[in-house]
């Protein structure tokens, strides 16, 4: 596998075939991955909602702006939430982690106002994203990440408990129209140059 030709063809899909789908084996392997996410002391504060069912895709459709139409012909919508009860949360760590990864959290985060321990729960779940993106990538599966979409609706639409919806990634295949493919309209990135450096 290259991935850097990988990442040079994957784009930001804005048309999907709503007739073609993704393989339940593909979608079954995608859940495996997403749950093998790295996470800071193994904290894996997170909730990943897989959407197929028509109706359900649509009403979610609906409750996010000029992404409707990415949704409604998506083969699957993940919703990707963060675990926003504390208590719960806390009880997880005692439950699951490793004693370095409790003894972390009882010293640097426990005592932190709440808003900054959701904040820095929140940035687990975007390493998530990344990880997610890049695995649909290597699939061959065309991804649209979004912010755009009215998350209170989205829980109470998923009857999500305990959990803030952070956004949600569209996954199928694109139309092969969409005028945003990278062989029809190139990658928009700036100069090397100018995003690294090198200490050498």
């Amino acid at each position: 596998m290259d991935f850097r030709k990988i990442a040079e063809k994957r784009y930001t899909t804005k048309k999907y075939d709503a007739s073609k789908k993704i393989s339940e084996a593909h979608i079954e392997d995608l859940k495996h991955i997403l749950k093998l996410s790295p996470s800071s002391i193994n904290s894996q504060p997170w909730l990943f909602t897989f959407v197929s069912h028509k109706e359900t895709k649509d009403a979610l459709a609906e409750a996010s702006f000029f992404n409707s139409p990415k949704i409604s012909n998506a083969s699957h919508l993940v919703v990707f939430s963060v675990q926003d009860n504390l208590e719960q949360f806390e009880r997880h760590v005692e439950e699951n982690l490793a004693e370095g990864s409790i003894n972390y959290y009882k010293q640097f985060l426990k005592d932190q106002p709440a808003e900054k321990t959701i904040n820095w729960l929140t940035q687990q779940v975007y390493l998530s994203l990344g990880f997610f993106l890049a695995a649909c990538a290597a699939m061959e599966i065309d991804s649209t990440p979004m912010e755009g979409i009215e998350p209170e609706k989205y829980k109470e639409i998923l009857n999500i408990k305990n959990h803030k919806v952070l956004f949600s990634v569209a996954i199928g295949y694109r139309d092969s129209e969409d005028g945003n493919q990278p062989s029809i309209n190139g990658k928009s990135r700036l100069a090397i140059d100018k995003v690294i450096t090198s200490i050498e």
